[in-house]
Order: C-alpha cells, then structure tokens, then sequence
C-alpha cells in the first residue's frame, strides 16, 4: 500500500536544524524571507507558527521585525525631531533629559510592561523625585505609543506601571495686605515686579520677560506674550506656558508707578523692565535669593515662595470675582486648571455662608426683597 504522502506547504518554509530543532522562514508582503523569532522542536510547531503568521499579513496586523530591533534612543531622537516644532524650548531641553541612558540602547521591541516598572523603581531608588519620575514616563510614553502609531511595535510596554504618588502641597495663600507688605519691603525697581505678581496673577517668567512695549501706561493695561525660561543653564525667551498670551488690567496706583519706572529705562521698546545691576535677563534663583526673600524676611512672613503670590492672586479673584475671571487673568484656557492649582478658599468664608444660610433659612436675608420666612 502507498505510504501517506505529506501535504504541501503553501506558505513558507520549514527546515530541521543540526540541533534537531526546526526553523521557520516566511514571506512578508515585501517578498523577502524572514526567520521566525524562535526555533520549534517539532515541524508541526514550526507548521502552526507559519499558519498564524501567514494570518496576521492577511488581516494587515504584521509589523516589519527590522523596525522593532531600532533603539529607543534613535526612535525617541526621531520623535523628538518630529515634535519639537510644536513645543516649547525650555519643554524640549527637559524631554532630552528624560530620554535615559537605562532604556536609551534597548530595542523597541524588547521592552515589557515589567521593564519599564523596574526602570521607574530605579529612579526612586535613585532618590528622584515623584514629579521628575512622572514627567519622565509620561515622555517614554509618548514614545512608546508613536512607536505603535508607526507600527514599529505592536503595542506600548507603558501600560500597568504603578508611579509615585505626587505629594499633596498646598499654596501659601496671602492676605492682600500681607503680600502688600512684602512689595514695601522690596528693594526698588524689584518692589514693582513682585507687585506684578501679586496684583497682576503673572508667572515670574512673564514679569522677567516684560518689556517697555508691553506697558500701556494710559489706559491701565500689561501685555503678557513672552516668558523667560532657563533650559539646561541657558534663557530662552518663548512665549507664556501653554502659548497664552493675554492683556491685563492694573490697577492705576501701579500703572503710574510702572510709567515713572519705565522712564528711567534705556532707550527703545524692547528694553526689559527687569535686569541684573549688569543689564542683563534675570536668573530665577538668583533674582529670589536676592530680592525676593530678603523682602519676605523683612516683611515678617515665612515660606512665601514667588509662586505664592501668583495662587494668592487666583484666590482673591475667584473669591470676589469668579473663577472664569481668575482664570483669565492667570492665562488659563481652562477654568479647571485654576480651581484645581491656585484658587482656594478664603478663610472666614465658611462661617460668612453659614450666617447666609441662616438668613435664607428664616427669610431675613432681604438682598432681593423675595424672601420669605420659613414656619418651624
């Protein structure tokens, strides 16, 4: 009787190996023949892999096993390449020091969900902190997932990794007086840039940043459009975070201040407001070693930061004005971001709506003359 007669293989190639383990070859939609990722100790193994492989070409699910061996720091310099244009300098100069030499020589395709986990425990032990971690993943992550938008890789290995917690800080939220004290407090023209902070809602890189064409001393108004940022040591001048840029009211005790100031200032309209004795761009920690603490010393008060000033601005604006005011004035686009970050309660207010609850409770609140009292 005739012996079984094998049936044909249509779709690549199976070949025993000295080891006696087999290899399987494949065509990709290129026509080029490629190994299998693994060896298999039976053809009928090597078989199934071919069957599933030749499916994943129909269905348009096959990645090129090539781009998967790129490193992730050839792939991260590439989006990073791509990127740049829509960010920030001072944002790029951050992202290529967060692109880290641990996972910059390991493939693309090597990476795992527990890989990146290790990494991460890496950086805490290495005493990082939890929001320079964050940043740090949220970047691998953003490279991790245009690696699969472009399939190079099937899927991100960020996915599942338990980050450290952010801890829970609150602003130094001033009185206006006290941050009124702080001002007088201040060496000249210094006194008027923490003014700006405090009275305008400015960020310390915008007030640096500030020019005499920004001030329009006539009708009260401070346009922020740029901001001074130190990036790897060196100031970039870019515009404001988030690329709002906005036109503030003052008030007019401090546009006159700002217009006697600004006459003193060298000529043209792009001198800054606020330089160094030398006439140069201010360096943050220098300018609050300086000036800044100095002044809160002498003001009686301890651990005020400039970034104080700023949330207390937000605080009294939203107390008295609404949150979509302060967020206008704090360069938010979104009104969340202000409640979220800067506006806090008001001490006192609690028992103030308390006492007005009261009143609408028994009807003597007569604001609006409608009220009725209310029978026991």
């Amino acid at each position: 009787m005739a012996g079984k007669r094998k049936s044909r293989r249509n779709f690549g190639r199976v070949r025993k190996l000295p080891s006696g383990r087999f290899q399987a070859r494949y065509p990709g939609p290129d026509g080029v023949l490629r190994p299998a990722d693994r060896t298999f100790a039976t053809s009928t193994d090597a078989d199934r892999w071919l069957a599933k492989k030749r499916i994943e070409i129909e269905d348009g699910r096959w990645l090129d096993p090539l781009e998967g061996q790129t490193t992730v720091r050839d792939w991260a310099a590439r989006w990073l390449a791509a990127v740049s244009p829509q960010l920030k300098h001072k944002t790029q100069a951050s992202y290529r020091s967060l692109i880290n030499p641990a996972l910059g020589d390991r493939e693309l395709s090597s990476l795992r969900p527990i890989t990146v986990t290790e990494w991460v425990a890496g950086m805490r032990t290495k005493g990082l902190s939890a929001s320079r971690i964050r940043q740090a993943y949220r970047v691998l992550s953003q490279i991790m997932r245009s690696a699969v938008d472009n399939d190079m890789i099937q899927q991100t290995p960020c996915r599942g990794v338990k980050l450290p917690r952010m801890p829970q800080t609150e602003p130094h939220i001033l009185t206006p007086l006290e941050a009124s004290r702080i001002v007088r407090s201040a060496a000249q023209p210094h006194d008027l840039l923490i003014a700006l902070l405090a009275y305008a809602g400015l960020r310390v890189g915008e007030a640096f940043a500030l020019r005499r064409t920004d001030i329009d001393v006539a009708g009260g108004f401070v346009l922020v459009d740029e901001n001074l940022a130190e990036a790897n040591g060196t100031l970039v001048f870019d515009t404001p975070k988030s690329h709002q840029k906005r036109l503030l009211r003052v008030g007019p005790a401090l546009a006159k201040r700002l217009g006697k100031y600004i006459e003193q200032l060298p000529d043209g309209d792009d001198a800054l407001l606020f330089t160094t004795p030398a006439g140069k761009p201010l360096r943050y920690n220098q300018w609050r070693k300086v000036y800044f603490d100095p002044a809160v010393s002498a003001a009686g008060l301890t651990d005020v930061t400039p970034h104080d000033l700023r949330a207390s601005h937000g605080t009294w604006v939203a107390d008295r004005y609404g949150v979509m005011t302060a967020a206008h004035r704090l360069g938010h686009s979104n009104a969340s971001v202000t409640t979220r970050h800067y506006a806090r309660p008001v001490a006192g207010r609690d028992d103030q709506v308390a006492e007005a609850a009261d009143a609408w409770l028994t009807g003597s609140d007569t604001d609006d003359g409608s009220a009725e009292a209310v029978s026991d």
